[in-house]
């Protein structure tokens, strides 16, 4: 390749060693760096002046190439070439003989040091939190503890809240780590637990306990009546039981005018019917709501409640019966693209 002395840019082959870097070219003197370098493109003009003139003549000839000329040219632009040759330093180094002499130093190149070693995590409440249980735990795995049945009731704190409490974002799989441990913790027998372990119970619990919450009792007013309540769907019941001789109001009508299906009678007394107490007491209900199997079955639960409140030792039969618990099943809504709930429609091959 030709070059002349009025070319703006030159290529140059870099001489490696482990503190100089020398540049020869066949117009200008050899360069010295003081750090190690590549074979690279730069612009003549912009050379500091007392490097070109501190400088001696070379020849291109007898200098060894750190790279292999390449047969096309991979010169770089002028925009890209730079005469910087130092690599940036990411912080100054620490003079620790300063430091010793000057004792003021010190603070200037202090270091925090984390509170805990779970700060490097993604998580370091948790983490901590984490830890601690599982510490706690291996100390008193070995305490007996009572019948799965038998332990106390604990409505642990939720999600959202412990979110709250620690200010990190914890997935629901890292928090069932942390309830696991502490159902295991209250499985303790209750006349054993330490302190330790009470106190991390107490700090997980939620503030309210709805198991604390009982139903209020059923009474009997002044007059021997008893009112139950009973839903089912979008239905409401309310019942008034009182002793009889087995006369039924539906909303001011009679059974047989109030339900036409003889399934839905069968089901607004079937508590009676169960029990043997037809005859023995007198039904005035008010329903509202839904169809007239919602409104029957409302019924039911309703008069079962009342009748708790005359007999309560009548509960085992009754729950034999299915009469105690609510059903909570519900109708289901129909989806996009579907007949109803779940039917499709037909399908067509063409």
């Amino acid at each position: 390749m030709k070059q002349s002395r009025d070319m703006k840019y030159f290529a140059a082959s870099a001489h490696v060693s482990k503190w100089r870097l020398e540049v020869d070219c066949p117009i200008y003197p050899p360069i010295q760096f003081p750090t190690p370098g590549w074979r690279f493109k730069m612009k003549a003009a912009s050379l500091p002046g007392r490097l070109v003139r501190s400088s001696q003549v070379c020849s291109s000839a007898n200098v060894f190439r750190a790279f292999p000329r390449q047969r096309h040219g991979l010169q770089a632009s002028a925009r890209h070439s730079s005469t910087i040759s130092d690599p940036p330093v990411a912080a100054p180094q620490i003079d620790f003989a300063q430091m010793s002499r000057n004792p003021d130093a010190r603070q200037l190149h202090g270091r925090v040091v984390p509170a805990s070693p779970s700060y490097f995590t993604g998580l370091p409440q948790f983490m901590d939190n984490l830890l601690e249980l599982q510490t706690l735990l291996r100390k008193n795995e070995t305490l007996p503890v009572v019948k799965p049945g038998q332990a106390p009731r604990v409505a642990w704190q939720t999600l959202e809240s412990y979110r709250v409490t620690i200010g990190e974002h914890v997935r629901t799989s890292k928090y069932q780590k942390i309830i696991q441990i502490l159902n295991r913790l209250n499985h303790i027998h209750p006349t054993l637990k330490t302190p330790e372990v009470i106190a991390a119970i107490e700090a997980h619990r939620r503030t309210i306990d709805p198991f604390s919450n009982k139903a209020k009792p059923i009474t009997i007013d002044k007059f021997g009546r008893a009112l139950g309540v009973g839903r089912r769907k979008s239905s409401t019941a309310r019942a008034w039981l009182v002793e009889g001789n087995g006369e039924v109001l539906v909303n001011g009508k009679t059974l047989v005018e109030a339900f036409s299906r003889v399934h839905d009678r069968e089901s607004a007394i079937w508590a009676l019917k169960a029990t043997e107490r037809i005859d023995k007491y007198n039904v005035w209900a008010l329903v509202e709501g839904g169809g007239t199997t919602g409104q029957a079955e409302a019924l039911t639960l309703g008069v079962t409640k009342a009748l708790l409140a005359h007999e309560p030792l009548l509960k085992p039969a009754l729950r034999r019966a299915g009469c105690v618990t609510r059903d909570p099943r519900k109708v289901e809504r129909k989806k996009t693209g579907h007949v109803k709930a779940r039917k499709m429609p037909a399908w067509v091959k063409r």
